[in-house]
């Protein structure tokens, strides 16, 4: 977003809440920083300084306002669109790259030097890549200060800070206030039940349309993997330094999440997971406008507006879902994942909640522990019967799991979409279908019209469009650059 003043000013003066997360409102008077939605009085002009990130604020010397929480905003939407290298850097640098592998590490996974990559960041964010680390850690541990009881000294390192000094200098710096008395502040309010138990809220901009991303999320629900029950998806996680479950509950204004993790340091990249799911820093608004003004859709998205792309947690999980689901119905490939998972006798003992699951032919409360799904080494480890599935689809799902362990293929959050793609082609019993299947839902790439797909074909006839792919890929040219939201509304009209 071009930073203009008078725009800026004007989301401000009118607290438009579909602004949180574009930019950021410093206040030179006060000596703080809001989210454009703040319900303060409005600030003078002359006293009112705009930035692309709240690390670019705490950079000037200003600290997070109280009341609006600026720095739980929703993210820019912007990166998923231009998928650039900043924006690569930024989802790297959520998923927690930068604490666990140094600014060195975030560089080399994106091919440019440190230096290079400062200097981009610095021009489009404000910021550096070590600010803007730390001003997620800041983040971090605010919430499990607020949220849990553990000491001072445990919540430093687990929001990653390399000392308990740090952790202090930066709380003091960013929020104007010691570490013991965000906590004080906290009031009579109950920490989680649970070491590693965790509940924070979501922000979105709204409208979200909560029942559509359950539905779909439902029907492809993997026994002990997640389970969608009254309104909350529940899933497993496998994260960087461990497992870790979580509860999902669309409300009103934010999602409602519970986490419970094997180590606190897992956090930061759940929460960016968990948001990457549920597609939340999304700008419905901006997507519905667009593909309204075609008469064709606009009846649907009026009766439905905020419908998101549901994305994913795991990259490989996904490409392993894509190629089982080539070609046969969501029921039949539910069915095979559910023989390949259960084909693996893992029990990760990491995380010690149980949750309740549902499982086809079995009573309903029958018990099992939700846990994240197989990685690429467990599915190498599998002998050919656990996969019930034709030889060429087996060894399509080997070549990909080894491809991943020896990182010719990048399924991760920050790839270069388009040579992610390039080298999933290359592999063989990948077609162009999985491919940008994946683009859509594990990269994240909003511009993806599955125009090939039986089910858009079908919704598309339903809308009374052009159901043949090179008819419908003519015509969506005007949905750019949101086809991958069209493709899920043909999806539902199907």
């Amino acid at each position: 977003m071009e930073m203009d003043f008078e725009r800026c000013y004007r989301a401000v003066d009118s607290r438009d809440q579909r602004f949180d997360g574009w930019f950021y409102t410093g206040v030179t008077s006060t000596g703080i920083y809001c989210r454009p939605s703040c319900p303060a009085i409005t600030p003078k002009r002359q006293n009112v300084r705009f930035f692309p990130s709240a690390a670019a604020a705490q950079g000037a010397g200003l600290r997070a306002c109280r009341r609006c929480r600026p720095d739980a905003a929703p993210g820019s939407p912007l990166w998923d669109v231009r998928a650039d290298v900043v924006g690569r850097a930024m989802r790297l640098i959520a998923d927690g790259v930068v604490d666990r592998d140094g600014v060195p590490g975030l560089a080399s996974r994106l091919g440019y030097t440190e230096r290079h990559l400062h200097r981009m960041l610095r021009a489009e964010m404000g910021a550096g890549p070590l600010a803007l680390a730390r001003a997620q850690r800041a983040q971090t541990a605010r919430i499990l200060i607020e949220t849990t009881d553990l000491a001072m000294a445990e919540i430093a390192f687990a929001a990653g800070f390399g000392s308990v000094r740090q952790f202090n200098d930066t709380l003091r710096e960013v929020y104007a206030s010691a570490p013991s008395d965000l906590r004080t502040a906290r009031g009579r309010q109950q920490a989680p039940a649970g070491a590693g138990t965790i509940s924070l809220r979501l922000a979105y901009r709204p409208p979200l349309h909560a029942r559509a991303l359950l539905d779909f999320l439902a029907v492809r629900a993997l026994p002990g993997v997640e389970a969608v029950r009254d309104g909350t998806y529940h899933r497993g996680l496998r994260l960087p330094h461990g497992t870790g479950q979580v509860a999902l509950t669309p409300t009103d204004g934010h999602v409602a999440a519970t986490l419970r993790l094997a180590d606190l340091r897992d956090l930061a990249p759940a929460v960016a997971r968990c948001r990457r799911l549920l597609d939340l820093d999304a700008d419905p608004a901006a997507i519905d406008a667009t593909l309204a003004a075609d008469p064709a859709l606009a009846p649907v998205i009026n009766a439905e507006p905020g419908i998101r792309v549901p994305r994913a947690v795991d990259g490989f999980e996904q490409a392993v879902r894509a190629i089982i689901g080539q070609q046969v119905s969501v029921t039949s490939a539910r069915t095979t994942l559910t023989r390949l998972l259960t084909a693996h006798p893992r029990v990760d003992h990491e995380v010690g909640a149980v949750e309740e699951d549902r499982i086809p032919g079995q009573p309903h409360d029958q018990r099992g522990e939700l846990r994240g799904f197989l990685s690429a080494e467990d599915l190498l480890a599998l002998p050919d019967p656990a996969f019930g599935m034709p030889v060429g689809r087996r060894e399509a799902l080997r070549g990909l799991a080894r491809a991943v362990v020896d990182g010719s293929v990048d399924l991760a959050a920050g790839v270069d979409r388009e040579e992610a793609v390039r080298r999933l082609l290359a592999l063989p019993g990948i077609g162009p279908w999985t491919a940008n299947y994946l683009a859509m839902r594990a990269f994240g790439d909003p511009d993806v019209l599955l125009s090939s797909d039986l089910a858009v074909r079908r919704g598309a006839a339903a809308l009374g469009l052009p159901d043949t792919p090179q008819t419908l890929d003519r015509y969506a040219e005007r949905w750019r650059p949101w086809r991958s939201y069209a493709t899920i509304r043909l999806w539902r009209a199907a």
